[in-house]
């Protein structure tokens, strides 16, 4: 990637829905460089999709909660079981597995406490050692923009 790229890309993760032509200005670059440029790089993976982000407390999910999993099961049957798990259920946004004392921690919005102790019900069903979970109370900070100096 070349300095031209890292802008489209800067651009990009800042407003997806700017067209060819505004990405175009942006870089000081034709249309057709630029067309050609953002093909190449979604080609590449390196794009992987273009989506709207939504305010998660403008749709009624007010709560979000990292929750931290152990478990005393570690073999293929059991991970492929997890997955299945953690792949239905919609407002798990993100699964890590870690190194160190947790195995695993998710990120998971839901409306309220009674919501998210449906979600615990759901989780629980992978058969879970130990299961954590931290309310957010204010965000700080929050980006999706990855830093490409």
């Amino acid at each position: 990637m070349d300095p031209v790229d890292r802008a489209l890309l800067r651009a990009m993760q800042r407003d997806a829905s700017l067209s060819i032509a505004a990405l175009a200005d942006t870089v000081n670059i034709s249309k057709s460089a630029c067309w050609r440029r953002v093909q190449r790089l979604e080609e590449a993976g390196v794009i992987r999709s273009r989506v709207t982000l939504l305010n998660p407390e403008r749709v009624g999910l007010s709560l979000t909660v990292f929750i931290s999993i152990r478990t005393n099961q570690h073999n293929a049957r059991w991970a492929r079981q997890f997955n299945r798990v953690m792949e239905g259920i919609p407002g798990v946004l993100e699964v890590y597995r870690t190194g160190g004392e947790l195995d695993y921690l998710i990120k998971a919005v839901v409306r309220d406490m009674p919501d998210y102790d449906r979600l615990y019900h759901q989780l629980i069903e992978a058969d879970l050692f130990d299961v954590s979970a931290s309310f957010v109370m204010e965000q700080i900070k929050h980006t999706t923009e990855l830093p490409l100096d």
